[in-house]
């Protein structure tokens, strides 16, 4: 919508995304009354900013959804202030290392209403395979949909059956990252005004900062990975959610170069970026590319200077949506990355005709393949 110029349609949506906030506390997973136990990904402070950068006036913008932004913040961080020692969760969040994090989460332990018999057939074969409750496999399976990563080798203890997933067990690197740029925001926006609270926010960010490097780079694979609290340690998985520290400057410039070289020896395929490395039918895993992580990733590369990357994936991504939109008439929700021939499949659902991200990150990736081009001639 930025790059065609909609604004007036920008800010009604984030004054729809603030409605159901001050209304419910969170923005639902979907808007249907049986999504209120879970929300989405915490992405809606980018959104103000986006906003307010197409407004030119972000200071503003994020002045009058500040109250919004602050109540989403509450709604993940609630039962922060009950957490006492080290490994303590509840609900979405998770004390480690002196830090206050965040894990995905639903607070109603049922089959989800619009996958109810897939999610009773999976969730009594993980019970007997593994002696667990229904009701924790429920979550578990609800906590993911949350995530937006529905579903992926990410959550899988075994890392190829949907029937061990434990995303509740995950601190996730994403959505840690993101709760960071938050805390961040609140604090830019509270520093001249109410100092006190801009101290708050801005202990949280720091420490929290402080954990995702610590807890959640592995140096051996030179990415950023998601931490098991149970198990205490990495969970192994490499995945594209490891570039959110780049994307929101939550990592040292020195990490940056290691992560160039995963993303150019694993992930980066000929039609774009591979979810992940593993093939396991899940449509967030490999082959698959989605649009949203191409940008979460050539922007965290460019952030940190790695621009000839960025631009070679996001060449690669462009000529795969336009040759499948000659042959097809069509943009679709994902793609296959590896065999441009073939598309893209998996999940619980058929890929889907058009999708507002595919369009906006084809948009914008031209956009800025344009303005690359025009520096680099001067």
């Amino acid at each position: 919508l930025l790059e065609s110029d909609k604004i007036s349609t920008m800010e009604n949506m984030v004054k729809n995304f603030a409605y159901l906030i001050r209304t419910y506390g969170h923005i639902p997973n979907g808007n249907r009354t049986y999504y209120l136990s879970r929300s989405q990904p915490p992405f809606f402070t980018l959104m103000v900013k986006l906003l307010g950068k197409a407004k030119k006036d972000e200071p503003a913008i994020v002045t009058a959804y500040l109250s919004a932004i602050e109540k989403e913040y509450g709604f993940w961080m609630d039962g922060a202030d009950k957490l006492e020692k080290e490994g303590d969760a509840i609900r979405r969040t998770v004390k480690q290392n002196s830090a206050i994090l965040n894990r995905y989460w639903d607070d109603n332990p049922v089959p989800r209403q619009e996958a109810y018999k897939e999610d009773i057939a999976v969730a009594q074969f993980a019970c007997l395979q593994k002696q667990r409750s229904l009701q924790n496999v429920y979550r578990d399976i609800r906590a993911a949909a949350e995530s937006g990563m529905d579903f992926s080798s990410r959550w899988f203890a075994d890392g190829e059956n949907l029937a061990s997933i434990e995303t509740t067990n995950i601190i996730p690197v994403d959505l840690n990252c993101l709760l960071y740029d938050t805390e961040m925001t609140l604090y830019a926006a509270y520093k001249a005004v109410n100092p006190e609270k801009a101290h708050f926010y801005f202990t949280r960010a720091e420490s929290r900062k402080k954990a995702i490097n610590e807890l959640m780079y592995d140096s051996d694979s030179q990415f950023y990975t998601d931490f098991h609290f149970l198990a205490q340690k990495h969970t192994g998985k490499l995945t594209l959610a490891g570039m959110f520290p780049f994307f929101l400057n939550v990592a040292p410039t020195d990490r940056i170069a290691g992560a160039a070289q995963i993303i150019t020896g694993r992930f980066l395929k000929p039609g774009g970026l591979v979810t992940t490395l593993v093939q396991t039918g899940q449509q967030w895993d490999s082959p698959n590319g989605w649009p949203p992580l191409q940008w979460i990733t050539i922007t965290g590369l460019a952030n940190y200077g790695q621009t000839a990357l960025a631009k070679q994936i996001t060449s690669q991504w462009v000529e795969l949506n336009e040759q499948v939109f000659l042959r097809t008439g069509r943009m679709m929700e994902k793609y296959n990355v590896i065999n441009i021939a073939l598309e893209a499949g998996g999940g619980e659902y058929p890929s889907q005709d058009g999708f507002g991200w595919t369009n906006g990150v084809y948009l914008a990736m031209k956009a800025w393949l344009k303005t690359k081009a025009a520096e680099e001639t001067k």
